[in-house]
C-alpha cells in the first residue's frame, strides 16, 4: 500500500486538503473532493461515450464476422481488430472511467486512514509519537492498531489532549511546540457529519449502517438510470443489465459496510454524481446524432418461457453428451474412429463407411458435435454414433483412445483439438471436403500434425510434399484415394439421366459465403444480364451464407423480387435437394468450389466472377505450384471480373452453344486431376483396413477382413 500511498495518496490528501481549505468541515470537504474527482475525470467519461457510440454503430459487423467466421476465433480477433482501428473504437477507451476509479479509491482509502499525514500534513516522527501514545493509552502496540492507528489517535487525542502532554518528553526531534500545535490542530478538524463520526465504520444496530444502505441505493439508481440512458446499456440484454445490476448494489453495500463512513458518503455521492456525468455526457455528445441516422438498436429480450426452454435444451444437451461420452469411453479396443462436425459432413464420409460396414468386418465408432446428425437415424450393427457437444469436445479429444482417427477439421493441435494424450501412437487422418488447394484454402501449417492424407489429385501431393520441405517436416504418409463425394454426384447425374439442355436455359448462380462474395457484392449486375439474354435464372446462396446472416438472406430476396414475380428467377434457399444444381447448364460463381463440383460431375462449363480472392493462408504464394482454384478457373470454363459482368449473358450463350467441346474438355481434366473417378471408396477402404491389420498385428490381436 505504500506505493499506492506515494502516487495516488499524496496527490489525492492534497486535492482533500484543497477542499477542506475552502470548506473547513470534514464532511462537506469530503462532498467537494468528490464533485472536484467527477469533474476532473469528465474528460474521460466523454471519451468514454464518444467510443460506446462508435461500439454501437459497428456492433452489426463485429456480429456479421462473428457469424461469417464462427470457430475461427484467431481469424475472428484479427477481422475485429482490423474493424476496431478502422473506427477508431478502443475497448480501454471504454473501462477507461472504471479502471481510474481503482487507483482512485486505493489512494483514497489511504487518505482517510491516514488523515495526520494527508490532511494535516504532520512530520512523520510527531505521527509516530502521537501512534505510539495512543497505543500506550489503550493498552496495546502500533502493530495491533494496525491500518487504522492514524484514526484512532485523532479520535484518542480530541477525547483526551491532555494524556498527550508528556509526548515530547521521549521521541526524538519531536518538540513541546510542535505536538501542542499537532494537537490543537487534530482538535480543530470535526469528523461528524450529519450527526455520525466519519471516521467510525458502521456496525450493526447503529445508526453508521446508512451509509451501507445509502451506497447500495445510490448503486441502484445509477444502474437503473445507465440501463435506461447509456448507449451500451440500452443495447445489452435484460439479463447482463440484470447482472451487473444485483452485482455493483452488493458491492456499494458491502464497501460502505467494511471501510469508514467518509468511504460510505464519497461512494453514496459519487453514484449520484455519475447519473448528472451520464445525463452530460449524452447531452453533449447524443448517441442518436452520431449513429448515422439509425435508431438505437433494441437487444433481443427472451421471454421467460424462451429462457426457460434454453436451459432445458443445455441441460438435456449436457447430459446427452455426457452419456455418450460414458458409452463411447465404456467400448474396448476402438480401431477406428470417424470425428464430424456436423450432418452436413455427412457426405464426405458416407461411400467410405459403407463401404467398410459392407466390406469388412470394422466397427466404425461415428462421433458428431451435432445432434441431430443424420447418422443417428442409421441403423446397422457396426455403426456407432455418438454425439459429444463443442463444449465437451476438448476433453474428450485429448482423451481419445482409438488407434485410427479420420476427420475433415484441419488444424490439429493449432486451435482447440489436441491429438490424444491418451494413445500417443493413434494414426490421424485428413479427409478434405472439398477438389481445392491446400495451400490457398487451408492456413498455414493446418495439417502439419497429421499422420496420412487422403489426396484427391496429383495437386494435393505437390502441395504436402513442398509445404513438408518449407517447415522442416518429415513426410507424411500420403494416401491416393480420390474425392467420394464427387463420385455420388457423378451418381447422382446419371440418374438424372437428362442429355438435352434446359428450354429456356438454366444458370445456376451460386457464390461462396465469404467477404465480398457475389451475391454481396454484384448479384444484380450478374443476374440481370443473364435475364435479359433469355435465361432462367436460380439464385442459390450458400448453405452457410443463409444460416448465419438471416437478414440478409431475406434481403436478397426482396433485391430479387421483381423477377421472381416474373418467373424470371428462382429464388432457394431450400437445400434438401441438390437436383437444381445438376439439371442446370452452367453454374455462375466466385470462389466456391461448386464450380468444379458441377461441371465435373455434368461436363458442363461454369462460369467464374473475379470478386476478391478467398484465401485462408496470406502465404500461399511461397509454394511454387500455382493453387488448382485459380488455374482452373480457365480449364472448365471461363472468369470475368466484375467490370465485364455486362456480357454474362453473351458469355453464357457462347458456352452453352459449345457444349459438346467444353464436355471432352472438362472430361479430360477430370481424369488429369482426380484419381480413382467412381471409386475412390475402394482405394480409401483398402487403406483403412491396411492400417487397422497393422495396429492389430502390434498388439497380437486378429486382423479386421480384408477389402
Amino acid at each position: 500500500m505504500e506505493v499506492f500511498n506515494l502516487l495516488f495518496g499524496v496527490p489525492l490528501g492534497y486535492l482533500l486538503d484543497w477542499c477542506y481549505s475552502l470548506i473547513p468541515h470534514y464532511g462537506w470537504a469530503m462532498c467537494l473532493f468528490t464533485l472536484a474527482t467527477k469533474v476532473i475525470l469528465f474528460p474521460l467519461s466523454l471519451l468514454a461515450q464518444v467510443n460506446a457510440v462508435a461500439m454501437v454503430r459497428i456492433k452489426p459487423r463485429l456480429d456479421e464476422i462473428k457469424r461469417r467466421f464462427e470457430g475461427n476465433s484467431r481469424q475472428i480477433l484479427a477481422e475485429q481488430k482490423k474493424l476496431h482501428q478502422r473506427e477508431h473504437y478502443s475497448s480501454l477507451k471504454g473501462v477507461a472511467p472504471m479502471l481510474i476509479q481503482i487507483p482512485i479509491i486505493l489512494g483514497l482509502i489511504n487518505v482517510v486512514y491516514k488523515p495526520l499525514q494527508h490532511l494535516l500534513h504532520l512530520p512523520s516522527h510527531e505521527i509516530r509519537a502521537l501512534v505510539e501514545r495512543t497505543a500506550e493509552l489503550l493498552g496495546t502496540t502500533t502493530h495491533d492498531l494496525g491500518y487504522s492507528a492514524q484514526l484512532q489517535a485523532m479520535a484518542q487525542v480530541q477525547a483526551d489532549p491532555a494524556a498527550y502532554a508528556t509526548v515530547a518528553a521521549t521521541p526524538p526531534g519531536v518538540t513541546r511546540d510542535g505536538i501542542g500545535q499537532a494537537i490543537n490542530q487534530i482538535q480543530m478538524i470535526d469528523m461528524t457529519f450529519l450527526g455520525m463520526d466519519l471516521a467510525q465504520t458502521p456496525s450493526w444496530g447503529h445508526i453508521t449502517l446508512v451509509w451501507p444502505a445509502a451506497s447500495a441505493i445510490s448503486a441502484l439508481a445509477l444502474c437503473l438510470f445507465q440501463n435506461r440512458y447509456y448507449i451500451l446499456n440500452r443495447v445489452q440484454s435484460g439479463a447482463a443489465n440484470l447482472a451487473m445490476t444485483v452485482f455493483m448494489v452488493a458491492f456499494s453495500g458491502y464497501f460502505a459496510l467494511v471501510l469508514p463512513c467518509a468511504l460510505g458518503l464519497y461512494w453514496t455521492l459519487g453514484n449520484l454524481a455519475s447519473i448528472a456525468v451520464v445525463w452530460l455526457c449524452n447531452l453533449i455528445y447524443r448517441p442518436e446524432r452520431h449513429l448515422g441516422g439509425a435508431a438505437v438498436p433494441e437487444p433481443v429480450r427472451k421471454t421467460s418461457r424462451e429462457r426457460q426452454e434454453a436451459r432445458r435444451e443445455r441441460a438435456t444437451d449436457r447430459a446427452r453428451s455426457r452419456e455418450d461420452a460414458k458409452r463411447f469411453a465404456s467400448t474396448p479396443s476402438k480401431q477406428l474412429v470417424f470425428y464430424s462436425e456436423g450432418s452436413g459432413y455427412w457426405k464426405y464420409f458416407r461411400r467410405l463407411v459403407a463401404y467398410l460396414l459392407e466390406h469388412t468386418d470394422l466397427v466404425v465408432h461415428y462421433v458428431t458435435s451435432d445432434r441431430s446428425d443424420q447418422v443417428f437415424k442409421l441403423n446397422h450393427g457396426r455403426f456407432r454414433p455418438y454425439y459429444i457437444s463443442q463444449r465437451a469436445l476438448i476433453s474428450f479429444m485429448m482423451k481419445l483412445n482409438s488407434d485410427i482417427v479420420v476427420m475433415t477439421l484441419p488444424d490439429l493441435e493449432n486451435f482447440h483439438i489436441q491429438r490424444s494424450l491418451v494413445r500417443r501412437d493413434a494414426e490421424y487422418i485428413y479427409v478434405d471436403h472439398g477438389m481445392t488447394s491446400f495451400h490457398l484454402m487451408l492456413r498455414e501449417h493446418a495439417l502439419d500434425h497429421f499422420d496420412t492424407i487422403f489426396a484427391y489429385g496429383p495437386n494435393h501431393i505437390d502441395e504436402i510434399r513442398q509445404a513438408e520441405r518449407l517447415a522442416g517436416l518429415g513426410p507424411k504418409r500420403i494416401v491416393v484415394t480420390g474425392y467420394g463425394l464427387l463420385d455420388d454426384l457423378l451418381e447422382s447425374v446419371e440418374e438424372l439421366g437428362q442429355t438435352a439442355p434446359n428450354s429456356p436455359p438454366i444458370a445456376l448462380v451460386a457464390p461462396s459465403w465469404q467477404v465480398d462474395n457475389l451475391v454481396e457484392l454484384c448479384l444484380a449486375e450478374t443476374v440481370d444480364p443473364l435475364v435479359e439474354a433469355g435465361f432462367k435464372v436460380v439464385v442459390r446462396p450458400h448453405p452457410e451464407f443463409v444460416k448465419r446472416f438471416k437478414d440478409k438472406t431475406a434481403a436478397v430476396g426482396q433485391s430479387l423480387a421483381h423477377h421472381i414475380e416474373s418467373g424470371a428467377v428462382e429464388y432457394q434457399t431450400d437445400f434438401s435437394s441438390n437436383s437444381t444444381v445438376y439439371s442446370s447448364d452452367l453454374v455462375v460463381t466466385d470462389w466456391s468450389s461448386i464450380a468444379q463440383e458441377f461441371s465435373y460431375a455434368t461436363k458442363k462449363p461454369s462460369i467464374f466472377i473475379n470478386t476478391p480472392m478467398k484465401v485462408m493462408n496470406p502465404n500461399w504464394r511461397r509454394l511454387d505450384t500455382p493453387p488448382l482454384d485459380i488455374t482452373l478457373r480457365d480449364m472448365i470454363g471461363v472468369s470475368l471480373d466484375v467490370e465485364e459482368l455486362s456480357r454474362i449473358g453473351q458469355v453464357a450463350a457462347d458456352l452453352l452453344s459449345q457444349a459438346p467441346d467444353w464436355k471432352r474438355r472438362i472430361d479430360r481434366v477430370l481424369q488429369d486431376n482426380i484419381y480413382f473417378v467412381g471409386r475412390s471408396e475402394q482405394a480409401a477402404g483398402a487403406y483403412l483396413v491396411e492400417a487397422a491389420a497393422r495396429f492389430a498385428s502390434q498388439r497380437g490381436a486378429a486382423s479386421p477382413a480384408p477389402a
